[in-house]
């Protein structure tokens, strides 16, 4: 919890992507969301309306961009409009789980930068500044005119695998593939882990087919890290490629649970002994039902950075 003297002049307004982790951050920086009601027309056009006073407020809008991403994303425009229009000092955009973040480039002659689309609106709408968490390509933060933070979900999840499985030489940490090695790298480094990688080739667009594992897992108990867990399908082929290779049992962690299609039927079948994920999307019936997931909760990260953007103290510094 912070000191309650440091929250004064700042006020959480929350849309409806994940409330749940709105209502945790709330309380842990000890303040009331702000009142509002965001209603449907019956065309289904958003109305927002802000129920209190925010002229001269510190103001922080909460909504990841998950699915149905669209909604979610105009949700939040049309808040940060309004609270624009309301005279707020400041409006910063809280967004756990930035939408859109893996369009950052041209794949093909006449294809978009939906990512840098999605940051021009937003700060169109008027967000003075943007906090979000493991953008799925780093660059994503120079698309922003905008001052922009991008937290680290890590310090959560290492604090969990030494709960859970200790550290030390049993473990090793494996990247499900080649662009994930430098977050790989940085897990293994600060668990004292060795580290592998898988090589896989993509077939087509939601498959994957492991192809080879560099390193030697046996025996070990291996951890699977991505920051985005959509389709499950990567993951999943990783886990069942290192039971085959002799791992002894094998773990998955990642910030975003997408869990797409049949993502969360596929990892309840799969090698994975469980599969951990962040809270910065909010969980499904389906998620919650499911044995071998589990959530941890990345609202005293959020909610401190936050505090420190208020009072203009170093974000960094939490990573340090």
């Amino acid at each position: 919890m912070v000191d309650l003297k440091a929250t004064e002049g700042m006020k959480l307004l929350a849309g409806n992507s994940n409330r749940a982790l709105a209502d945790a951050i709330a309380q842990y920086l000890q303040i009331p969301l702000t009142k509002a009601a965001v209603r449907r027309f019956a065309d289904l056009e958003i109305f927002v309306e802000i129920q209190e006073n925010v002229r001269g407020e510190d103001m922080f809008v909460l909504q990841s961009t998950s699915f149905p991403a669209n909604d979610n994303l105009m949700e939040m425009l049309i808040m940060i409009d309004a609270l624009r229009r309301a005279s707020a000092k400041r409006i910063t955009a809280v967004i756990p789980y930035f939408g859109y973040a893996r369009q950052d480039r041209k794949v093909g002659p006449r294809t978009p930068i939906s990512a840098k689309l999605v940051a021009n609106l937003i700060t169109q709408a008027g967000a003075s500044r943007v906090l979000t968490v493991d953008l799925h390509a780093g660059q994503i933060q120079g698309f922003f005119d905008i001052p922009t933070d991008n937290l680290y979900a890590q310090p959560v999840i290492v604090k969990d695998i030494k709960d859970a499985l200790g550290h030390g030489d049993h473990l090793m940490v494996v990247s499900p593939d080649v662009g994930g090695v430098v977050r790989a790298r940085g897990l293994a480094k600060r668990i004292g882990a060795d580290l592998a990688i898988v090589d896989k080739r993509r077939e087509r667009a939601g498959e994957s087919e492991v192809m080879n594992i560099i390193g030697n897992p046996a025996g070990r108990s291996c951890i699977l890290v991505d920051d985005i867990v959509d389709s499950a399908g990567t993951i999943c082929n990783a886990a069942e490629a290192l039971m085959k290779a002799g791992a002894k049992e094998v773990f998955a962690y990642a910030t975003h649970g997408v869990f797409s299609g049949g993502a969360v039927s596929r990892i309840q079948n799969s090698a994975l002994k469980s599969m951990v994920v962040t809270d910065t999307i909010a969980a499904t019936p389906e998620v919650a039902k499911c044995p071998n997931i589990r959530r941890i909760s990345i609202a005293p990260l959020i909610g401190e950075a936050m505090h420190r953007i208020s009072n203009e103290e170093s974000v960094s510094s939490l990573f340090d």
